[in-house]
């Protein structure tokens, strides 16, 4: 039994490996990024006001983390008396207790939630009181719903005679599903006036695709992002990027950008991704939840969602590694398109003073916090291009 269990982990190992691979493989080339100063390239007042700004952000985030796993850890302990008042039946006591759990960590989060806005306002940033506390009932609203489908789905299936304690294999498939019909159904209900202008058409033939181009309003930062699945697919540019500060020619580069995402099917290799994931973290659940005696009994549901939090923190730096790869792969997508890398590094330094993101942070906010390429990163990246095409050219 035990040179069984070995052999197929091993089994598992090498094809979770390959498919890391594979989904890594990227056009990309094998390069050196050239060091940059970045107190050559940004004024010392927009430096200092960026980095002062990230630090006290970051100190937020550590605050709202560790209150996180406290809160949890705690209901994780106690939240199983709760189960003996509730007469919801097994599965409706465990949404109940997954419920609960999520409304304590808000509860608690909440005070961070304030400070943060306070904090935006003092640099001239956008935020909202009523959204970081009214506003918020939505967003976890969204959680609760989001929540009670995981453990129904869960539960549901660990309380299947023939399937038990092995509900983590169905159950991971089941959950990748969900995440891929809802990156195939948001798009539609985003809504957003079409974009036009005279070098849309253009980069859509550069990067054979061709799909709408939408600008959202009701944002006072400069943000794009692309998504959807085949015929939903869709890229958003928030309205400050269409106005401003932001020439065309910035407008088109951050639109390759993100032409550059669906060229290259980064939302699929996302949901790969997510899916290469999913299948050990639910067995790793699978193996918490057995010391309360199974999924499929409501007393479970307090440990399993510590768990869950604490393994997402855990495995936060890898699927970084991984959306920051792609990003870097969008932006070699735009040098390529636009062969403009002067207007990139021009956008990317637009973005410390527009939105107070620290251009070199230091390494541990990179491992957790980061999703993209530092900005120094990114305008190494357009030094790269020059020299890339300078070399190709002389051959």
């Amino acid at each position: 039994m035990i040179l069984r269990r070995s052999a197929g982990a091993l089994a598992f190992g090498a094809v979770w490996a390959v498919a890391a691979w594979l989904l890594w493989r990227s056009s990309l080339p094998a390069y050196h990024l050239p060091h940059v100063d970045e107190h050559g390239l940004f004024p010392g007042s927009v430096l200092h006001r960026a980095q002062h700004y990230s630090r006290v952000i970051r100190l937020f985030w550590i605050g709202q983390t560790v209150t996180q796993l406290v809160v949890l850890g705690l209901f994780a302990r106690y939240g199983v008396r709760w189960t003996r008042e509730s007469a919801a039946g097994p599965i409706g006591t465990g949404m109940l207790l997954g419920m609960v759990g999520f409304a304590l960590v808000w509860a608690a989060e909440l005070p961070f939630s304030v400070l943060e806005v306070w904090w935006r306002h003092r640099y001239g940033l956008s935020g909202s009181y009523v959204d970081a506390t009214i506003g918020n009932w939505f967003a976890l609203g969204a959680k609760f719903v989001a929540l009670c489908v995981a453990l129904v789905i869960a539960m549901g299936f660990a309380r299947v005679r023939r399937i038990g304690d092995r509900w983590w294999l169905p159950a991971a498939p089941a959950f990748v599903g969900i995440a891929t019909l809802l990156a195939f159904v948001s798009p539609w209900l985003l809504g957003g006036r079409t974009f036009h202008a005279p070098y849309v058409p253009k980069l859509e033939r550069v990067e054979r695709v061709h799909v709408p181009v939408k600008v959202l309003s009701g944002f006072s930062e400069p943000n794009a992002f692309s998504t959807g699945l085949g015929p939903s697919q869709r890229v958003f540019l928030w309205k400050p990027i269409t106005e401003g500060a932001f020439t065309p020619p910035l407008d088109r580069f951050v639109l390759a950008h993100e032409l550059g995402h669906l060229a290259h099917n980064h939302i699929w290799k996302s949901i790969a991704w997510y899916a290469l994931f999913a299948l050990p973290l639910a067995f790793l659940l699978s193996l918490a939840a057995r010391r309360r005696g199974g999924m499929g009994l409501p007393e479970a549901v307090p440990l399993v969602v510590f768990v869950y939090v604490v393994l997402q923190l855990a495995v936060l730096p890898l699927r970084n590694v991984a959306s920051r790869h792609m990003e870097a792969e969008a932006d070699w997508s735009a040098l390529r398109a636009t062969h403009d890398p002067a207007t990139g590094s021009r956008l990317f330094r637009l973005f410390a003073g527009q939105t107070l993101e620290d251009p070199n942070p230091p390494w541990w906010d990179y491992v957790f916090l980061e999703n993209h390429p530092t900005l120094m990163q990114r305008i190494e990246m357009t030094r790269y291009y020059r020299s890339y095409v300078r070399s190709h050219n002389h051959r």
